[in-house]
């Protein structure tokens, strides 16, 4: 609700309503301004009752209809209502019931109308133009003509949409020189950047379609899921309470319900953290802690995707068309924007559901392109890690792997617990996980992290030797670099601050395996540009780090994915060869 204009605005919950109206609840909101009244949208409610009594009343006995259904009974709690507000109350009975009436939303209006019929965009461009230049209404026109979205309405605006095309390739180039003058990108690399650029933009305006329809059905399964998982929690809590709101969750789960906190860390003011992370690590001490962890996914996927990406798809061809960023990171990986459709999750089940709404037109079919275990060949190849090498070249599973030999037992008596430490050490480890942030991911004690990372550098002891030498040459340089020159400049891995030098230290460690992947990544789409596999028929929807999704028709699919395969796997030669997933679907999902 507004305070002082639609600047100064207030969000209520049941917390801010019980505050506000001294414990009442919003059910009884429409009960209070049926006694109290509401002179600004004009409910009468009962003459002489003031906002106090009304709220003493319904503190007392509830309801409107159980108020004068204990008056009518005459009842003893009726009795001890003050004569002169008795006799106001039932004298303006008929009043209050229609105050109430008044107060109450009507969830049942019809609605009589198609909503494809009142589409933003069904209207005559050309009339639209006609009227605002009878009107003079200049500005308008102005404004008409320079939207970026949805329209491309007449020849200025498409000569606006090209000059900012023009302008967004003028942007790249003038940033990747000005790298290349700081030293952070070579000669190679720089030229590597410059014919990217153009292929970037060409995915943009591409974009990816989505089925609408699709999206909308799945907002009001993502609602109805939402709400049955909040009434589970509320039923095993005892209570309603704001499940957004850290504070009230702290208060249910650790004084309320009695879990105990041991183990999870505290946030910088003091308080025991409810974050996913930390609460994974309680998952077990009551059942309501993986509703919440589910609720929290679901609630975020609703209102971070289900619910934002209709605002983002131009009604003119139904597609979505992302902002990517070249160098939006300093790794060198791309990053995505407006909406990121890089953060869409790949390993639940909700968040495959929001995938399958991404769909191919008609007669096309998708095609994703995937680096396989990219990171774990690059580091053995960045590393001649032969124990590495090995075990990648029998394309076995290498989490399966290393620990069998970490725990010095046969592969099948590893169980999945302990695949699952190996595979955290495995990833981990690149990127500079130390035995504090082992143990904090696993839930298992420092002094056993330790041990393990310890293991894990004895077994595989070129990744050992490439990571000392990684963060010691990044000393003495001041900056960690790619395979193929990308550099990342770390003055501050020389700080006096154990904290500052300890996080320049990570950086250092991952930097050459993600930027490595990052570089080959980008050298294999300009090869797959310069061999002219993009085309009108066969269209670069997106990049998503060590994959791409390409829209191809479907009687071209076995050529374009053996293409893929053959040209991404041979971008480079290296110690593990790089081996390229190619899957095919009806939708994001499906593949």
């Amino acid at each position: 609700t507004m305070r002082k204009g639609i600047k100064d605005t207030v969000l209520y919950g049941i917390k801010e309503v019980a505050e506000k109206y001294d414990g009442l609840t919003p059910s009884q909101i429409v009960d209070y301004k049926a006694l109290r009244g509401d002179a600004s949208d004009n409910i009468p409610g009962v003459t002489g009752i003031g906002e106090k009594t009304a709220v003493e009343i319904l503190k007392s006995f509830g309801s409107l209809e159980n108020l004068y259904k204990e008056i009518e009974a005459n009842t003893k709690k009726s009795q001890t209502i003050k004569l002169n507000v008795l006799e106001k109350i039932k004298k303006g009975k008929e009043q209050a019931f229609l105050s109430q009436k008044l107060a109450r939303m009507d969830n049942k209006a019809p609605v009589n109308f198609n909503v494809k019929d009142i589409e933003f965009g069904k209207f005559s461009q050309a009339k639209v133009v006609e009227i605002f230049q009878k009107l003079e209404f200049n500005s308008l026109l102005e404004k008409f003509f320079s939207m970026k979205k949805p329209f491309a309405f007449s020849l200025k605006n498409q000569v606006s949409l090209l000059q900012e095309k023009e302008n967004e390739k003028e942007n790249i180039e003038k940033e990747i020189e000005n790298l290349a003058q700081d030293g952070v990108l070579s000669k190679d690399l720089t030229k590597l950047e410059m014919d990217l650029a153009p292929l970037v933009l060409q995915m943009e305006q591409n974009g990816i379609k989505v089925d609408f329809k699709k999206l909308n059905q799945l907002s009001l399964a993502f609602e109805k899921e939402v709400e049955g998982l909040q009434k589970q929690i509320f039923k095993l809590a005892k209570k309603e309470f704001n499940l957004n709101s850290p504070s009230q969750l702290t208060e249910i789960l650790f004084v309320d319900l009695g879990i105990s906190p041991f183990g999870v860390k505290k946030t910088p003011g003091g308080a025991i953290s409810t974050n996913a992370g930390e609460l994974k690590k309680i998952i077990n001490e009551h059942p309501i802690i993986p509703l919440i962890i589910e609720y929290r996914e679901a609630f975020k996927l609703k209102s971070g995707f289900v619910d934002s990406l209709p605002k983002t798809i131009n009604p003119r061809d139904g597609r979505i068309h992302p902002h990517f960023h070249q160098l939006g990171t300093e790794t060198g990986r791309m990053s995505c924007s407006d909406p990121n459709l890089q953060n869409i999750p790949t390993k639940t089940k909700m968040g495959n559901k929001i995938r399958e709404c991404f769909v191919p037109e008609s007669g096309f079919i998708f095609l994703s392109a995937d680096y396989s275990q990219m990171d774990f060949r690059i580091a053995a190849g960045l590393s001649g890690d032969k124990k590495m090498i090995e075990f990648l070249r029998q394309g076995k599973d290498i989490h399966l792997m290393t620990a069998s030999l970490i725990f010095k037992i046969q592969e099948s008596d590893v169980s999945e617990k302990q695949r699952y430490l190996a595979k955290t050490l495995n990833y981990g480890v690149l990127y500079g996980l130390g035995p504090f942030g082992f143990a904090g991911r696993t839930g298992i004690e420092f002094k056993e992290a330790k041990h393990f990372i310890e293991q894990y550098f004895e077994t595989f002891q070129g990744i050992a030797r490439f990571v000392k030498q990684t963060v010691e040459s990044t000393k003495q340089q001041g900056f960690s670099q790619t395979f193929f020159g990308r550099k990342r400049f770390l003055p501050e891995i020389n700080s006096r601050d154990p904290r500052i030098k300890a996080q320049a230290e990570r950086i250092a460690r991952n930097f050459p395996v993600q930027g490595t992947a990052a570089d080959v990544m980008k050298m294999a789409m300009v090869k797959l540009g310069q061999a002219g596999l993009f085309n009108k028929d066969i269209k670069l929807v997106l990049q998503l780090h060590d994959e791409l999704l390409l829209e191809t028709k479907e009687n071209q699919a076995l050529k374009t994915a053996k293409d893929l395969k053959d040209t991404m796997e041979s971008v480079v030669s290296w110690a593990v060869p790089l081996k390229v997933e190619v899957k095919q679907g009806k939708n994001w999902g499906e593949v």
